[in-house]
């Protein structure tokens, strides 16, 4: 019996943890945020600016968002199949260049992982606002 609080007491802890470590996570990526905010928003109200908004990125496909103005690279890729799963995205975000020849995204890239799966969580949390 003894064993078995001490595994419902250690799933507990693990669960708490995770679940703040995910939200650590979001606010990190809030912060990283502020490298896109020229360029992009996110949110309730979000407009499309030099990019397109951001909200539902993830499991949207390329090129697909209303009333903005895609490179034909862009365009191609999402007439191509391309959605936004969090891999795409974050291969994206650390080099567009490479993995989009041609898109109009002026960004050098984000180098660490950990930084763009953050970004990614704090994107996801916040289009669900």
């Amino acid at each position: 019996m003894r064993t078995g609080l001490v595994s419902a007491a250690a799933a507990l802890a693990w669960a708490v943890t995770g679940s703040a470590v995910m939200a650590q996570d979001a606010e990190n990526g809030q912060d990283l945020f502020r490298q896109c905010r020229a360029c992009h928003q996110v949110g309730a109200g979000a407009k499309n600016l030099v990019g397109p908004h951001l909200n539902g990125i993830v499991g949207r496909k390329g090129g697909s968002v209303d009333g903005f103005s895609y490179s034909d690279a862009n365009k191609k890729a999402g007439a191509g199949g391309l959605v936004w799963t969090d891999e795409n995205l974050a291969k994206y975000i650390e080099n567009p260049l490479e993995f989009m020849p041609g898109t109009k995204m002026a960004y050098a890239g984000m180098k660490d992982k950990g930084d763009r799966d953050d970004l990614i969580a704090y994107l996801k949390k916040a289009a669900a606002k």
